[in-house]
């Protein structure tokens, strides 16, 4: 009985409350409470003074929350992980004194089996009671079942047998559970079969992830223990043998799937013999066996799935609307691939779609996943194999518009590329959904060896000047990108035309120009530098606008950071300081400890140089005071550029200087080395001597190394647009310019040596 105020009011104190007050709202909150409110009304009739309002409640149906999953038995887990199924059976019978429990000493315990029940039903309780993952005892047992491919451990379940004979004991439940586990697992068949008894309905309970007993068995790769399954399966008629197999977990996938897995040939032949149509499930697309044993490259068990498989039964699905065609591309499985090619051919499975055409849920189909197979020297097999199967899949686009042509290109696939343009020519005129041709792809995805190669076939001449949607060709984007190993091809091509311009009407030059910062703090052999000169000797023109809208478009796009240069500024200032200041102390310490040491004091010109008036060693002096002085000169330089007292204009100045300087200390302290070392070694060692300058000469070479191999770079395209006579001539002219400028130490060295030898004869 509850009053207003919420409390529980016992009869006594409800009669004593009730004749205190002279009204009283009560209310029955149950069915307890009926008995006082009718004793209330029955007192109502008798005493005038007492009010006793009934106010009925309207009972909603109140939903019974589902109850909760009881655990499994420990002791019934242990028994059915182990296989041990005599004491399986016996606690099953209700044999076992005691059930589960904890023993005063801690240990586990068994409790009497009449505590369950005790009875048939009891027992099938138990056997309803799971796992925290939702698996029965059979599941347990299916998962847990041992073969007997571990032959020591066979042995050794063979030899307790043989001792326990010969002891007339019976094994402990150590060594039953040795024999058990290591045997050939008929315990665990006898297992299954005890709880099937017991509960038929397990073979088909499906644990929490939708995997029933049959799963766990396949997935252990225990083809005794699917066979055991099976069997079981078949005393229920053949239709609950197909229900059992077919039977999918939440991943769509059938016990098939979880042997295909494995790796199990023995499991898929038994599945595949009990139901012929089992390697097409699922059905509606999910991934199917076929598709799985690709992936994972187990060559029998394809052929075995297309052997067994009944006519037109046999799925290629995969996940997200792949095929089977795509796995084996992706995996680079040739003998698969044209198994699949010809079956696709002879039309056996006509529920699929033809496997070269499907695409998966971004439009691809295997072409354009053989396309991006490449080899160093010829066209992919595996892309061949599938053009020549269907070489309408080569127009056929993904759904961002994107053809087979355009992967090979992205991916380099340059001999694909040609295998494609000679199968089919028009081919190379297609364009995805942003108007880009396989070489405006090839640009953006800086594969400079598409592009070579491109260019190098004037059957695609036609293409060349094709523009995407904003109006750039591959020669604006080549120039934006600022690669030279992709401009020079293009340059060299006669085709292309350099002066068309985009949907802003900027030309290539214009983009050239624009890539070259406006301040001039750049170093003259950067890629953009030499693009930007190469296209002004080519003749190229800029867009067609007044000059004074064209650099500020060009301010529009290349945005002035000071804070930016500052701290490139800083970063150079401090490489360049380590590196002049370690040559200036190097060469200061040579100058106190020539090679070939002093004349001796008691001698004539006693403390000077042994060698003396010899050229090498003049030679030697000269480099050694001129990388010196160059390198003190560049710690100057690198001082000054490093202060924050000058402005940057002044700043820039300075780190170019000492970078020219550092370089030409370099040149100078090089040959110092060297012919320090021929003043050494000349008169005992010649040609070692010889060897050492000629090795020395390898740092002057890396110095220049990166100039030479762009003049090589440009070198093609210039004989194209200028000729070859001029293309000669301008490359001699540039490299004897640079050779002069970065070379002219040795020049005074060899010169300075050679002048005071001659003033001393």
């Amino acid at each position: 009985m509850s009053s207003s105020n919420g409390a529980e009011d016992s009869p006594s104190e409800t009669n004593a409350l009730v004749e205190a007050m002279d009204a009283k709202l009560m209310m029955a909150t149950g069915t307890g409470d009926v008995q006082q409110l009718k004793h209330l009304v029955h007192r109502q009739e008798q005493d005038s003074n007492m009010m006793v309002v009934v106010m009925a409640k309207q009972t909603a149906s109140v939903e019974k929350p589902c109850p909760q999953q009881r655990n499994m038995d420990p002791h019934l887990l242990a028994l059915a992980s182990s296989g041990s199924s005599e004491e399986l059976q016996t606690l099953l019978n209700g044999e076992n004194s005691q059930a589960t429990g904890h023993g005063t000493d801690g240990s586990l315990t068994t409790l009497r089996a009449s505590s369950y029940g005790g009875d048939t039903e009891a027992n099938e309780s138990i056997l309803a009671w799971m796992t925290a993952q939702g698996d029965t005892a059979l599941h347990v047992v299916a998962a847990c079942s041992q073969g007997n491919n571990l032959f020591t451990r066979f042995r050794e379940a063979k030899h307790i047998l043989v001792e326990q004979n010969n002891k007339k004991r019976h094994p402990t439940r150590a060594e039953r559970h040795a024999m058990t586990t290591y045997g050939d697992g008929d315990n665990f068949l006898e297992s299954t079969r005890i709880i099937y008894g017991k509960a038929k309905h397990l073979l088909f309970v499906q644990n929490n992830k939708g995997d029933t007993p049959l799963h766990c068995a396949a997935r252990a790769g225990k083809s005794n223990m699917v066979a055991c399954l099976i069997d079981l399966a078949s005393s229920e008629g053949e239709n609950r043998i197909k229900e059992l197999l077919r039977k999918e977990n939440k991943h769509k996938e059938t016990a098939l799937h979880e042997a295909v897995r494995v790796g199990n040939k023995d499991i898929v032949d038994l599945l595949m013999w009990k139901d012929s149509e089992l390697a097409n499930f699922p059905e509606d697309g999910g991934t199917s066996p076929m598709y799985l044993a690709i992936l994972l490259k187990w060559d029998e068990i394809v052929k075995t799935l297309y052997d067994k498989s009944s006519h037109g039964k046999l799925s290629f699905s995969g996940p997200n609307g792949q095929n089977a065609l795509h796995a084996a591309v992706l995996r680079h499985q040739a003998q698969d691939l044209a198994k699949l090619l010809k079956w696709n051919e002879t039309h056996l499975c006509p529920q699929n779609k033809d496997l070269t055409t499907q695409r998966d849920e971004t439009g691809s189909t295997p072409l354009h996943f053989a396309a991006a197979v490449k080899f160093l020297f010829r066209p992919s097999n595996i892309c061949r194999q599938v053009l020549e199967a269907n070489p309408d899949a080569l127009y056929q686009p993904d759904h961002a518009g994107v053809f087979p042509i355009h992967v090979a290109a992205s991916a380099g696939a340059s001999w694909n590329v040609d295998m494609f343009v000679k199968r089919c020519p028009g081919s190379a005129g297609l364009c995805d959904a942003k108007g880009k041709t396989f070489l405006h792809v090839a640009v953006e995805k800086k594969e400079a060896n598409v592009i070579r190669s491109v260019c190098r076939n004037l059957s695609l001449s036609w293409i060349m000047n094709m523009v995407d949607n904003d109006g750039n060709t591959a020669l604006h984007l080549a120039v934006e990108a600022g690669s030279l190993q992709m401009f020079c091809p293009l340059l060299a091509n006669p085709q292309v035309n350099l002066n068309l311009p985009n949907s802003r009407g900027e030309t290539p030059l214009d983009i050239a120009q624009y890539k070259i910062p406006e301040d001039g703090f750049y170093h003259a052999l950067n890629s953009e530098v030499q693009i930007c000169h190469t296209l002004r000797i080519a003749s190229a023109v800029n867009g067609v606008r007044r000059h004074g809208h064209l650099k500020d478009n060009k301010t529009v796009r290349v945005k002035h950071d000071e804070s930016k240069e500052m701290e490139a500024v800083k970063d150079s200032t401090g490489s360049l300081c380590i590196g002049s200041v370690l040559i200036a102390t190097v060469t200061f310490g040579v100058t106190f400890a020539v090679p070939g040491g002093y004349v001796a004091d008691d001698r004539n010109n006693g403390g000077t140089p042994i060698h003396a008036r010899r050229y090498a060693f003049d030679a030697f002096i000269a480099s050694n005071t001129l990388a010196f002085v160059l390198s003190t000169m560049a710690t100057l330089g690198v001082m000054h550029s490093g202060s924050s007292l000058l402005s940057l204009q002044r700043r820039k100045m300075h780190i170019f200087i000492a970078i020219y300087l550092v370089s030409n200390s370099i040149t100078s302290l090089t040959a110092a080395f060297a012919l320090g070392a021929y003043v050494v070694l000349a008169p005992v060692a010649q040609k070692s001597a010889i060897a050492t300058c000629v090795l020395s000469s390898l740092v002057l070479l890396y110095m220049n190394m990166e100039f030479i191999w762009r003049r090589l770079l440009l070198l093609p395209p210039l004989r194209t647009r200028k000729g070859l006579i001029w293309a000669w001539s301008y490359s001699a002219y540039v490299i004897a310019a640079s050779m002069l400028s970065g070379y002219w130490p040795l020049i005074f060295i060899f010169g300075w040596a050679a002048y005071t030898n001659q003033s001393i004869t």
